[in-house]
């Protein structure tokens, strides 16, 4: 898609290369995170840093899947040109579309990083 479509789509090929670029940061994090903790036997409490890194997987993952900012969304704006010029939602319905999507985002994300965290802190150090 390469046009704002409320509630649907808010950002074009360069938005969504930065939300699969978060998204592979947040892997990397989350794997080098787990690593050092397992390695160093570190208690299984101290894993539930692991949301941090698993929510920046998380976000950019379904952003960039779904082809929707969540703060343009919240924010009332969109951008298929070039990075950093965003366009304001002029219609007041729009918007409402774009916050519940933005919402919609929020959760799966935050479920899918409760998830990885419950993984991380089950995983048998020994």
């Amino acid at each position: 898609m390469s046009t704002y479509i409320p509630g649907t789509c808010n950002i074009g090929p360069g938005e969504i290369k930065r939300r699969k670029s978060a998204a592979l940061l947040g892997a990397v994090l989350l794997v080098a995170f787990l690593t050092v903790e397992i390695l160093h036997h570190a208690s299984r409490t101290s894993r539930v840093f692991a949301f941090l890194p698993a929510l920046v997987f998380a976000t950019g993952w379904v952003q960039s899947r779904r082809k929707f900012c969540l703060a343009f969304g919240f924010m009332g704006t969109f951008n298929f040109g070039k990075l950093g010029e965003l366009t304001k939602v002029a219609n007041p319905e729009d918007l409402k579309a774009d916050r519940k999507t933005a919402l919609s985002i929020l959760g799966t994300s935050v479920l899918i990083a409760l998830a990885l965290t419950l993984f991380a802190v089950l995983i048998p150090t020994k």
